[in-house]
């Protein structure tokens, strides 16, 4: 079962949240962060990308930005634009988005579970990304990039919360201006906290990663390697466990993670619409955009039309693998077709996240970036779930996860 804690949150001063959120480090780079933290003293970007307040030229792995986050964050602490809580919290987190709302609770999850396969993982991670998550935490002392997870919904768990919601005024309260609401609620009574963590103890078997899966793997290694040090382990220490937002299933919604490649492997439009005849029942729509609208169905943009293809029986495995759209493409066409077999590193195929919506894919295409673009339905939760539970990964770019959790509205001290 899931072992989940509180902890004395580190977190903005109320009047200040919405200047402090920031969002989180991996979706943008350096520049794009210079000039969103342009004009705000707040903004947690000068911790969570410190390099913002070093020249330009400077490597972003370089020690000297890891100082700088760690005298950024104690600054912060000294001016009274963070503060911590007295006692270990639970944080209630909501974002309302396009009318749709999803709460979860911010909560330290056990570096034993991560261990143990209680928190279950879909992806791979790369050494470099680990190492820049284990310098940031190890300077700052601090975990600040939340690890996004799920969990199957438990009624006990929704009412404890909705309840808690519906009795209790929220600590923050704003819109920012990419049109997401975030709400959060300090869980501090004691008797509600004590449950929190008995439901999770007794009803909640495992969690799954949704997004973080980098985040998370360099919680574990920061806390491998300070239980080493420490002759005096005990278990209780704050490193044990790593900042974490847990949400039920039926809350949450995952975009479609669409491809486009920049040529054709020497085929015409006419003979790659032919191969695809194969694997595929292939419709022209024309010029009106193909959203799929259900499993195994796909939008194709080329030559200023859209096509529809549709997977034909039997030419896909029924495995937890072989039976995402993301993999049915993947074989029958990029690989297959077009020559493309490693998307982590072949540079004739790029990605684009459902949020920039599919008119993007036909202005990639039309501008001759890109030679044809493919419109993908949503991987599932429950085909997420799956693949966890199986022991297996997914594809690279499966999943896109909107909203986004804001950095810098509650970090965990594996100090104390």
């Amino acid at each position: 079962m899931a072992i989940i804690s509180p902890f004395r949150g580190i977190r903005p001063k109320k009047e200040l949240a919405d200047k402090v959120a920031a969002k989180p480090y991996d979706v943008l780079n350096s520049k794009e962060a210079r000039a969103e933290a342009a004009g705000n003293t707040y903004s947690f970007y000068h911790i969570s990308k410190a390099e913002i307040d070093l020249p330009d030229t400077i490597d972003v792995h370089d020690e000297a930005v890891y100082k700088k986050a760690a005298e950024n964050q104690e600054l912060f602490l000294e001016n009274g634009v963070l503060i911590q809580d007295e006692t270990p919290c639970y944080y209630i987190y909501s974002l309302t988005w396009k009318g749709r709302t999803q709460t979860g609770l911010v909560c330290g999850s056990s570096v034993e579970d991560y261990n143990n396969n209680i928190i279950k993982k879909h992806e791979f991670t790369r050494p470099e990304k680990e190492l820049d998550r284990i310098n940031h935490i190890t300077y700052t002392q601090c975990q600040s990039g939340v690890v996004f997870l799920a969990y199957r919904n438990v009624s006990d768990m929704d009412f404890l919360t909705n309840n808690w919601m519906k009795n209790n005024a929220a600590e923050y309260d704003f819109e920012l201006n990419d049109g997401v609401r975030h709400t959060i609620w300090v869980v501090n009574e004691p008797n509600t906290v004590a449950n929190i963590t008995k439901i999770f103890a007794e009803q909640v078997p495992a969690t799954y990663i949704a997004d973080g899966h980098h985040r998370a793997a360099s919680a574990m290694r920061v806390s491998d390697a300070a239980r080493k040090n420490n002759p005096n382990h005990t278990g209780a220490e704050e490193y044990n466990s790593f900042i974490t937002t847990i949400f039920p299933e039926n809350e949450l919604a995952i975009l479609d993670y669409n491809r486009v490649a920049k040529d054709l492997n020497g085929l015409s439009p006419a003979d790659l619409l032919s191969k695809l005849a194969v694997d595929f029942d292939v419709q022209l729509v024309g010029s009106d955009i193909v959203t799929p609208s259900t499993l195994h169905e796909f939008g194709m943009y080329i030559d200023k039309n859209w096509y529809r293809l549709i997977a034909k029986e039997g030419t896909y495995s029924n495995d937890p693998i072989g039976i995402l759209d993301v993999s049915i493409l993947q074989n029958n066409v990029l690989s297959k077709l077009l020559n493309i077999n490693d998307p982590r590193v072949d540079t004739r195929v790029d990605f684009v996240g459902g949020i920039r919506g599919l008119g993007e894919l036909v202005k990639r295409v039309d501008s001759g970036d890109m030679a044809v673009a493919f419109s993908l339905y949503p991987v599932t939760i429950q085909q997420l779930f799956d693949i966890a539970d199986s022991g297996n990964v997914m594809p690279p770019k499966s999943t896109w996860f909107e909203p986004k959790l804001r950095d810098g509205l509650v970090m965990h001290s594996i100090k104390h």
